[in-house]
């Protein structure tokens, strides 16, 4: 009997990991699949240039606006109603993308997209944070999470052509309504007995300063690249952004249930993790979204080729996040991250002198700078989630990845009015620098 109730508790622990990393997938892939679809979708529904851009923003922005909220809301009302609501809202926003005739139609049902998946991510990173406490199978969730998350980036721009070319536009928005509806099926069987650790009324002070202040912020970044730094669409969303993020931090000082405990940036790892995140935001960004361009723009790839050009650097990612679950019990998290960051740098600066060819100049590279974020990454997200109380599971999660959300926006932003592909590559090499001169700054336990 105890053999039976500890091989069925496995089983659960196992389908809740498969729920957690499609989930995932379906987040991430969403936020890149659309890219090769936006010349049918301004052709169809007659978007300007500039509108077009918020295809794209209008999901982004509202997922890292809203994922502090997001987070400690599934501490409060319970992991699995989170994660169903969030598949629920992503799904019908979803359908309504899909059948959208209007262009503004599609936005708002981008915006609400992006907020679905702010409920859902942290939801996923809570459940692995409480469903998974040894330290071996811990790693190993959260390498197989990552993985997931990074295959979802790279199939987006496989997927998006092939359906696109295939079907239509519209179908890369309605294919996520039955794996939405399998998912919420999933969680209600897996996540049966998963509740609420405690009752308490949402901090609406703090929620609307904290997500209003990001968003605003993200939104002011996002408009340097289109109007300059100095511009008054930069930095008056950029100053009201600052500003409300200040009122936020008095606010969680003093309020007596906050939506983020300043207390949990006491834990060093905790603050300094997601320091780290931030930084590798903008890396992941500088390779997936720049290599693509450049493969594009200047090797005069089809969006279709240049998905398929990065595909060896997608598998080498999977592959090197499962050994680095592996590996982080054995070595720590600082010798990986050190790992990684000679990645970074050995494969930018390698990039930064690219020729004209794909074999010569960007397999190589990118195959690198893959392995040193599989490294990365996912010992990252273990590091900075890990003993944490369960209650507080929700909004550590949610703010890991609002770290690195707001990195790579902050990244893109930033990286696009240096000019040249030579350039981005030597700032993203510095960055891996950076990240493993942050990292001399963990505890000692962490090694």
């Amino acid at each position: 009997m105890p053999a039976t109730s500890s091989s069925s508790l496995k089983r659960s622990s196992w389908a809740v990991l498969a729920l957690a990393c499609v989930s995932q997938f379906m987040v991430i892939l969403d936020a890149s699949i659309v890219n090769v679809a936006l010349p049918s979708v301004q052709r169809d529904l007659g978007f300007t240039a500039t509108s077009l851009a918020w295809v794209v923003n209008g999901y982004l922005l509202t997922f890292a606006g809203f994922m502090l909220l997001g987070g400690r809301a599934a501490d409060l009302f319970g992991q699995r109603r989170m994660l169903v609501a969030g598949l629920f809202l992503f799904s019908a926003s979803s359908l309504l993308a899909g059948l959208a005739s209007a262009p503004g139609v599609l936005v708002a049902a981008r915006v609400v997209q992006g907020v679905g998946a702010a409920m859902l991510a942290p939801a996923t990173l809570a459940v692995l944070n409480t469903n998974f406490t040894a330290e071996g199978e811990r790693a190993r969730a959260f390498g197989a999470w990552s993985a997931a998350g990074g295959i979802g980036g790279m199939a987006g721009a496989v997927a998006g052509g092939a359906i696109t070319t295939g079907l239509s536009w519209r179908w890369v928005f309605l294919i996520n309504v039955p794996i939405g509806a399998a998912l919420i099926g999933a969680a209600v069987l897996s996540l049966a007995g998963a509740r609420a650790s405690r009752r308490e009324r949402l901090d609406l002070v703090g929620a609307v300063t904290g997500t209003a202040g990001l968003a605003a912020l993200i939104y002011g970044v996002m408009q340097c690249a289109d109007h300059g730094w100095t511009s008054a669409y930069v930095v008056v969303p950029g100053v009201a952004g600052l500003l409300l993020l200040t009122i936020f931090v008095v606010v969680e000082a003093r309020v007596a249930r906050p939506m983020m405990p300043l207390r949990l940036f006491a834990i060093r790892k905790v603050a300094v993790g997601n320091g780290m995140l931030l930084l590798f935001g903008a890396i992941a960004i500088a390779m997936w979204y720049f290599t693509s361009l450049y493969l594009q723009d200047v090797l005069g790839y089809s969006a279709l080729r240049s998905g398929l050009g990065q595909t060896p650097a997608a598998v080498t990612f999977v592959i090197v996040a499962r050994l680095a679950a592996a590996l982080l019990p054995r070595t720590g998290v600082r010798r990986l991250i050190l790992a990684g960051s000679s990645c970074f740098l050995i494969g930018f600066g390698w990039l930064a002198q690219a020729g004209s060819g794909y074999f010569a100049s960007v397999l190589g590279p990118t195959l690198l700078i893959a392995v040193g974020i599989g490294l990365t990454f996912p010992t990252l997200m273990a590091a900075v989630t890990a003993d944490v109380p369960e209650g507080d599971a929700g909004v550590v999660g949610g703010l890991a990845n609002t770290a690195s959300q707001v990195g790579g926006s902050i990244g893109l932003a930033v990286l696009t009015t240096i000019g040249s592909f030579d350039s981005v590559f030597l700032v993203a090499a510095g960055l891996g620098v950076a990240i493993a001169l942050v990292s001399t700054l963990l505890p000692r336990s962490t090694d």
